[in-house]
């Protein structure tokens, strides 16, 4: 951990003393876990490589206010997080635009298994997708980008309350929301068999 760190400070000074190349040392080492946060906050790949690449140009050109002694990482983290809470909110108010799949996952006619599925197993891993999906259209940007900072990136409420730019009690609400709303949603699918439940320990409020 030490030695990552000072390879990144290497990288900055670099970077401030004119050589734009070392700022490749950062991308490589955070760009995955910046995407995979924003597609799951975005809803979908092009949206999520947008706040990304806007995530990274920010940080770049800010990095003379960066402080050396916090973590890169979770800098280009928040500033992300910002980015695509952003993003949802613009497209939130084209009333064209739909999100897809949450968590990135394709969809069950595209995956790729070794052995064929029944069609009923189809059927309802189709259906529990869809019903995830509508469940997490319900919430509004901030509460949606809480959630998934919360149960999907797990992460805390301090780190929650900074990337949404709120007190940390406004940040805790939000993900209460959000459970809440989830539960009240995903609350027909109890009665469905098992296959087809959602995961429903990612609304399971943590304490």
């Amino acid at each position: 951990m030490a030695q990552m760190k000072n390879i990144e400070q290497e990288a900055i000074r670099s970077i401030l003393a004119g050589d734009r190349d070392a700022y490749r040392v950062l991308m490589e080492r955070h760009l995955p876990a910046v995407l995979r946060a924003t597609l799951r906050i975005t809803g979908n790949t092009v949206d999520a490589e947008e706040a990304a690449q806007e995530a990274f140009l920010r940080a770049y050109n800010k990095l003379p206010e960066f402080r050396e002694q916090a973590a890169f990482g979770t800098w280009v983290y928040r500033i992300a997080m910002n980015c695509a809470l952003n993003l949802v909110e613009r497209r939130s108010r084209d009333l064209g635009w739909n999100a897809v799949a949450l968590d990135g996952e394709p969809r069950a006619g595209d995956l790729a298994v070794s052995h064929q599925p029944t069609p009923e197993a189809a059927l309802l891993d189709r259906e529990a997708v869809s019903q995830r999906e509508r469940a997490m259209q319900a919430l509004t940007p901030m509460e949606r980008t809480a959630f998934v900072l919360r149960h999907m990136e797990e992460q805390s409420l301090d780190v929650i309350a900074k990337a949404l730019g709120v007190p940390v009690n406004s940040a805790k609400q939000a993900v209460f929301r959000a459970v809440s709303k989830l539960r009240r949603e995903l609350a027909p699918a109890r009665s469905v068999p098992a296959v087809s439940i959602p995961a429903m320990s990612l609304v399971k409020e943590r304490r």
